[in-house]
């Protein structure tokens, strides 16, 4: 049963309205089974309507010859009673009350006035003078109604009639007609409703999905812009919610931003009077080592700072040469005696420049630190998205440690010791820029030996 439950809530929507319109169209067959009895009915009804309008109207002209008319009309399908029979009928039901209003319609058409009578019984037969069942309805075999009038005539004499009429022959197969009833009331209904529902769930749930693609952006972009308050209510009162988070969030990473800058701040007054009292000390391999910790130190609380801001690029986006950062970063590494190969070509895109170039600068750090030989940038640019490959010929990272290497602080090992990778905040820090840009940033192995790093950066996100 719960392999036919969908997952969404889009398609239990669908499922739900659908099965109510056939629960209800179910409970209302009904209806189309009075409607087709009365039909059935129709022909009989009408046949004995122009029998009793004969009799009327012969007993208007000479009730003696009228009389002798109706005992010689005497049969089993027409019979004169001189009383109700005993026990009487099945009460006439309501549906069967237009039977007898269209008795006295027929009869008033052809005698000129309203009859006097009462329809006090009336079963629909099928061939073998059996009480119909509902396969009757759709048979092509002739069935019949039985009638139990009660009429009273111009001379005041009463009559009480029993009389069977066949309904005829109809050229339809039961078949057809079962076709037919299927088609037109269930599988068209069907369709349509299937098609409304999907076209007004849809409308219903746009909103949702809206927020639900926001709260996925809100993981890649916390400064995304607000959602719209527009909708029903109650998404109206959702996305004021959701609205309200964010502003929230936006709030406390930039608190704790200038907390963290506040503390680095203060920490920078210690650690200065920490040199000034260093340099008061008379051996000098001690005071080397007091100035190395030190150092040590500021560079900690400047790397952890960075680390800190790393997700919050308050900078302006603006298109950025791809080709020409790449190539200036380039010509720095050579000044650093770093080979640097670029290969493939790619579209201005809009980012954060301090942000994309400070995330390109660590990626080509750990490959120059960890590394050996010359690095490789692949750059490759479709509709789609922005990707770059930035590879070296490292010893590389097993691949069961590739996850944790871009965690905070983690150092694999102890040559993880210069520039950015001394802290583990290098590849953090790049992460942590490329979700800022609504990207992915992800190491493996690079075939032959070495790491590649790949970032991706999504242009239906990032493009202006």
């Amino acid at each position: 049963m719960k392999r036919l439950w969908p997952d969404s809530l889009y398609g239990r929507l669908v499922i739900i309205l659908v099965a109510g319109m056939l629960a209800a169209q179910v409970l209302t067959s009904s209806i189309w089974y009075e409607v087709r009895h009365g039909q059935v009915l129709e022909i009989p009804t009408r046949l004995l309507a122009t029998r009793l309008a004969d009799l009327l109207l012969l007993d208007r002209r000479d009730p003696k010859q009228a009389v002798a008319l109706m005992e010689a009309l005497q049969a089993p399908d027409f019979q004169l009673l001189d009383a109700p029979p005993n026990p009487p009928p099945t009460a006439v039901g309501d549906a069967d009350r237009n039977r007898e209003e269209l008795l006295r319609e027929v009869v008033r058409e052809r005698t000129g006035e309203t009859p006097s009578l009462r329809l006090l019984g009336l079963e629909l037969l099928d061939p073998h003078g059996q009480p119909a069942t509902l396969p009757v309805l759709f048979g092509t075999t002739p069935s019949s109604g039985r009638f139990l009038v009660e009429l009273q005539l111009p001379s005041g004499r009463t009559l009480y009639i029993q009389a069977t009429e066949q309904q005829g022959w109809t050229s339809s197969s039961p078949l057809l007609l079962l076709f037919d009833y299927i088609l037109r009331i269930y599988l068209l209904r069907i369709f349509v409703v299937v098609l409304i529902a999907l076209l007004a769930v849809r409308l219903a749930l746009r909103p949702l999905k809206q927020m639900a693609a926001a709260a996925e952006a809100l993981g890649r972009d916390i400064h995304r812009p607000a959602l719209r308050l527009d909708g029903p209510q109650e998404v109206r009162q959702a996305a004021q919610a959701f609205n309200a988070m964010q502003q929230r969030l936006v709030d406390g990473m930039a608190e704790r931003t200038r907390f963290f800058a506040a503390v680095s701040h203060d920490l920078r007054t210690p650690i200065t009077r920490l040199r000034l009292r260093t340099e008061l000390l008379n051996d000098e391999a001690i005071r080397q080592r007091f100035r190395d910790d030190l150092q040590h130190m500021e560079e900690m609380v400047a790397a952890s700072l960075d680390f800190v801001r790393s997700g919050e690029l308050e900078e302006a986006r603006e298109r950025v040469d791809v080709g020409a950062l790449l190539q200036a970063l380039q010509a720095d590494f050579d000044d650093l005696g770093v080979e640097v190969r670029v290969s493939g070509q790619a579209r201005a895109i809009a980012v954060h420049p301090g942000g994309l170039r400070r995330c390109l600068q660590n990626l080509l750090d750990n490959a120059m630190h960890h590394g050996s030989g010359p690095i490789d940038i692949d750059v490759d640019d479709s509709r789609e998205q922005l990707c770059i490959q930035i590879g070296d010929r490292g010893p590389g990272i097993a691949q069961a440690l590739l996850d944790q290497v871009m965690e905070p602080f983690h150092r694999q090992d102890p040559s993880r010791s210069d520039g950015n990778g001394r802290y583990g905040l290098g590849l953090s820090i790049a992460r942590g820029i490329a979700s800022a840009h609504g990207g992915t940033l992800e190491l493996s192995a690079r075939p032959g030996g070495g790491l590649l790093a790949t970032l991706q950066l999504p242009r239906s996100t990032v493009t202006s």
